[in-house]
């Protein structure tokens, strides 16, 4: 009779996916459910990672160009209703203020008062209110292009919350340029596409695909909107980033108007672009396993702990300033852009404390006791390998070799998710069998299903409609890389041009 294997986390993904999820944010200690109804506290180990997202693509955007800065939090009801389309889509999802102040009620507590002359909107996005200070900074040519960024915080009011998933309130970065021609924002909108798509593959380990969103699926008031689709251990779809091209939508909303070099005057074109903490649940979700997340190296909250070991009350002096003086030469290493974070873990706890840092997903355990400091060596384990698996090195070997172990784990990371993408992305042909890769063998889990399924559609709005209704599976996105493929649409059997990518998603 098999031994069944304890895990960490329980229940374990086969069992039930979505609580192992909540689970694993739980035990990691990433984050936690706020009073506020579909709010969450980001605890200090979430908020490090975030940070660490933060500040690589931080630099990214720098790179092109794009400066930051802050744009207010409430949002007049009017700047909304310039633009139709945007208003209607984002409608359901306002907060709204409609009061200043709070005063006695007649009956006891306290009422609002002081009605406010004009409703103001809880930013959701903020197209609206950045084109009013746009059509006060350009007036000209000149002044164009305009390349603006802010890291803030977004609330949008949903009805099913998933800790970092979808919340109604959230962080993240937004980013809105001006442009005097529609060639160069569309080339702006395919940039910011291609920055998104590196840092997730190359600093997440998450393979993406990247695409056109259908126009029932594009962002409200775009021309176009691009994006980045990952797939999470589930075989569901995750929109990973998005890069709209607005066209002049918004700047005819806002009078974002310029003289051009020919002296007449013109609507500006616009971008906007942004990607949210939803990342983090990317990451859980990409890497992680029946016992907690793995965090990929290169934007892990730390890249390693300390775990000295000292049984005798003699021993722990010497065990704790062997420990210390090699926590001071892994700093003074720099990995990634930035020194290698080591956190020394000393709590008389057993064996939970090794547990608690493979939940926390940490990259390298370390483990240091007398007979490893008088052979001057300690022993490490991987997170990205089974976690008794641990390997004697020398004190000097380890240090000469760690930003190598840490990138094969990176590697790793990258090579296991690639290989799930592929393994469950399947080109998909007849109706029959587009609906049977969609429908869950087991009823009692319903959200295990096929995967990615690469069919033909005939462009019909109608086709994409009944295809959610029946199954809730959307187009998540048409590839930029697909090739012109004749063939018949997998919903009405109509000629297409291309497959197209049909997931469930979160």
């Amino acid at each position: 009779m098999t031994k069944q294997v304890k895990t960490a986390i329980e229940p374990t993904r086969e069992e039930d996916y979505p609580q192992w999820y909540q689970q694993v944010v739980k035990a990691s200690e990433m984050a936690e459910n706020s009073p506020v109804r579909g709010c969450m506290v980001i605890k200090p180990w979430g908020y490090a990672l975030w940070e660490n997202i933060s500040r690589v693509l931080d630099g990214m955007f720098k790179e092109t160009d794009v400066k930051n800065a802050y744009f207010p939090l409430f949002i007049p009801l009017s700047f909304f209703e310039k633009e139709a389309e945007h208003v209607e889509g984002f409608a359901k999802e306002c907060a709204v203020v409609t009061h200043h102040k709070l005063e006695a009620g007649p009956n006891g507590g306290l009422v609002p008062a002081g009605p406010l002359a004009e409703p103001l909107i809880v930013r959701p996005t903020s197209e609206t209110i950045i084109g009013d200070s746009f059509s006060k900074w350009i007036s000209s040519y000149r002044d164009l292009p305009v390349l603006i960024n802010q890291w803030a915080n977004v609330v949008r009011w949903e009805m099913r919350t998933r800790t970092f998933l979808r919340t109604s309130e959230f962080l993240w970065q937004e980013g809105h340029t001006a442009h005097a021609s529609r060639e160069e924002a569309e080339e702006r909108t395919r940039m910011m596409l291609e920055v998104y798509a590196r840092f997730a593959q190359e600093y997440l380990a998450m393979p993406v695909i990247k695409g056109t969103k259908s126009p029932s699926e594009r962002f409200p008031g775009a021309v176009d909107t691009l994006c980045i689709e990952a797939m999470m251990q589930d075989r569901k779809a995750l929109q990973a980033g998005t890069s709209h091209f607005l066209g002049q939508n918004f700047a005819k909303g806002s009078n974002i108007k310029f003289q051009t070099q020919g002296e007449s005057e013109e609507f500006a074109w616009t971008t906007s672009w942004g990607v949210s903490t939803r990342l983090i649940g990317g990451v859980i979700m990409s890497h992680g396993d029946d016992d907690g997340i793995i965090m990929p190296p290169r934007v892990a909250s730390a890249h390693v702990v300390l775990l000295p070991i000292s049984r005798k009350p003699e021993e722990h002096e010497k065990v704790m300033a062997f420990t210390k003086d090699l926590a001071s030469d892994l700093k003074a290493i720099t990995y990634y852009g930035r020194p290698v974070t080591v956190e020394i873990d000393a709590r008389d706890i057993g064996g939970a404390r090794g547990w608690d840092w493979i939940k926390k997903g940490i990259p390298l355990r370390v483990e240091i006791g007398p007979r490893d400091i008088e052979q001057n060596s300690v022993f490490v384990a991987r997170r990205d390998l089974p976690h008794r698996e641990k390997t004697s090195l020398k004190r000097d070997d380890f240090l000469s070799k760690i930003t190598g172990i840490l990138d094969e784990i990176q590697n790793n990371l990258f090579e296991r998710a690639q290989s799930h993408l592929l393994a469950n992305t399947v080109p998909m042909d007849t109706r029959d069998d587009f609906y049977a890769f969609f429908t869950p063998a087991n009823k009692e889990k319903p959200e295990i299903h096929g995967g990615f399924a690469m069919s033909h559609w005939c462009g019909s709005a109608d086709c994409e409609k009944d295809i959610k209704s029946d199954l809730s599976v959307t187009i998540r996105c048409i590839p930029m890389d697909a090739p012109k493929e004749d063939g018949a649409c997998v919903y009405c059997g109509k000629p297409s041009a291309r497959r197209v990518v049909f997931a469930k998603s979160y």
